[in-house]
């Protein structure tokens, strides 16, 4: 096991902190380079522009996305498990602040100013996100887990919004617990049995 974070991957976490906490312009190699203690140089020759750095750390959370999503699957057989376990994810990231937003739903909030390298990703990150939900729902649905009211394509959609929308307000409170308040009866009204 490697015990030793390697400076690339010092310099994305720090900038996946600086991006959750202000978003994409509201960071700078200065700041990097003061949370790690290396000089700006230093993280030029990693990362030679902040686009090239922040196209990768979405590279690096989407495929941290993708594994969890697929370990959720091997895990819990039933889709209602799988997806209780995604709320759940971020229910806990929120309510203990080690990832108290998404990136890419940071970023999403500057699409108009993102680099296209960049904007092109976080979009990669959503159209994924949403690929996964409307499978999750499409096999609860089939096994009547789920009462959908609409396609499951626009299900996932609204229950993206919510999720992220959740995160939004948890932060803008300051409420850990608006999270759970918002997306708990998203989950419950999917799960209502048909009468």
């Amino acid at each position: 096991m490697k015990s030793t974070t390697s400076t690339s991957e010092k310099v994305l976490d720090s900038a996946q902190s600086l991006i959750v906490a202000g978003g994409y312009n509201g960071f700078s190699y200065a700041d990097i380079s003061a949370a790690i203690g290396i000089r700006k140089a230093s993280i030029h020759h990693h990362f030679a522009t902040k686009a090239e750095l922040v196209s990768a750390l979405v590279d690096r959370y989407r495929q941290q996305a993708e594994t969890g999503l697929n370990s959720l699957r091997e895990q819990f057989p039933s889709p209602a498990e799988q997806l209780q376990s995604y709320v759940n994810f971020w229910q806990a990231c929120i309510r203990d602040a080690s990832l108290p937003f998404c990136v890419c739903a940071m970023l999403a909030c500057e699409m108009q100013m993102l680099p296209e390298d960049v904007a092109s990703r976080v979009r990669a990150h959503f159209n994924s996100l949403a690929q996964w939900l409307t499978s999750v729902l499409e096999a609860g649905a089939e096994q009547n887990l789920f009462r959908l009211a609409k396609q499951p394509e626009e299900e996932a959609q609204m229950l993206m919004a919510s999720v992220h929308g959740a995160m939004l307000s948890a932060r803008a409170f300051s409420n850990p617990g608006l999270f759970t308040t918002i997306v708990s009866p998203q989950i419950a009204k999917l799960l209502t049995p048909h009468s």
